[in-house]
């Protein structure tokens, strides 16, 4: 049986983020359908009709289904890739593809739904340098950079704007020895900068002097603004040594947060700022699908209850 208007979730199964989100729908008694892209087509089931009168259809899952041109909003949040096995690498390519654009592309197509976020929009929004130059555009102030494999080019940057740090432009698994690594957040040795940047894109800033990182979540027209102490380059590296406080949004990046998410058409999204010493916010990127889970535990923001509130309204 179909659940009416009801919200599709499209994550992985461990998602916690979600969990409280969907926990918070069913508190409201508002119809959830949850399905992770991982699934289809073993245990998930799509059929989809296109014509003059849009598009209809249904998604169904071992245990719940939604009809298409139901569905009131789509929570777009973490899924795992396609996964074909058994098939030899060729079939199994064809058929990763076929799900993408098939069943991708009609998840992408849903009428009357509102995105949080558009999976194409988070998409767009994952390039750094997309967001630097449209943070600069709508009025952020946004670090020096340059992106290069032009080692001469790296060492003048980093000769200009020292200390320079290097970011990597996009978090890709990485194994060193057999075991999964994450590449922080590093201040660079202008040393260092030999023939190997050559090899490909590589992401320097100007390391911006910090007093303490601001985490600002955009959910709708709401803003929650967390202060995060931390002496580390790169905070993700303990969150043990973090310190977290509720704080007012600055008002001088109110406007901008708001016309970069109308740049990139998003309802949501997790701004990380950095705090100068003479109290000037610096932009370092946005997050179109980032975590807010742990920051509503330590400060109380209530976060899950405005997502539960955008995804039960819908579109206006």
């Amino acid at each position: 049986m179909a659940a009416p208007r009801p919200v599709l979730v499209v994550t992985q199964p461990d998602d916690l983020t979600a969990d409280m989100v969907i926990d918070e729908l069913n508190r409201r008694k508002v119809g959830v359908v949850r399905l992770d892209s991982a699934d289809f087509p073993h245990t998930v089931t799509l059929s989809a009709r296109i014509d003059n009168a849009g598009v209809r259809g249904t998604v169904v899952t071992g245990s719940r289904c939604a009809e298409l041109e139901n569905v009131r909003s789509l929570y777009y949040r973490r899924p795992r890739g396609f996964r074909f096995r058994g098939s030899d690498r060729q079939d199994a390519r064809f058929a990763v593809l076929q799900a993408r654009y098939g069943f991708g592309g009609v998840l992408a197509s849903l009428p009357d739904c509102l995105y949080v976020n558009h999976p194409h929009a988070i998409a767009d929004c994952e390039f750094k340098p997309a967001q630097l130059a449209a943070a600069a555009e709508v009025g952020f102030s946004v670090p020096a950079t340059l992106i290069t494999n032009d080692p001469g080019q790296a060492r003048a940057f980093a000769a200009e704007h020292a200390p320079v740090v290097y970011k990597p432009l996009h978090n890709s698994p990485y194994r060193q020895d057999g075991r999964p690594r994450t590449i922080w957040v590093t201040e660079v040795d202008p040393a260092e900068l030999d023939e190997s940047v050559r090899g490909t894109a590589h992401l320097f800033q100007a390391r911006v002097p910090t007093t303490a990182f601001l985490r600002v979540t955009a959910v709708g027209e709401r803003l929650f603004c967390v202060r995060i102490d931390s002496d580390l380059l790169d905070w993700r590296y303990d969150y043990s040594a973090l310190t977290y406080a509720a704080v007012p949004t600055p008002a001088d990046v109110t406007a901008p947060i708001r016309a970069f998410l109308a740049r990139f058409n998003l309802v949501f999204g997790c701004f990380d700022l950095a705090l100068r010493p003479d109290g000037a916010v610096e932009f370092l990127e946005c997050n179109a699908n980032g975590q807010f889970a742990w920051l509503q535990e330590h400060t109380g923001l209530p976060m899950t209850a405005a997502v539960a509130d955008l995804l039960a309204q819908g579109l206006p």
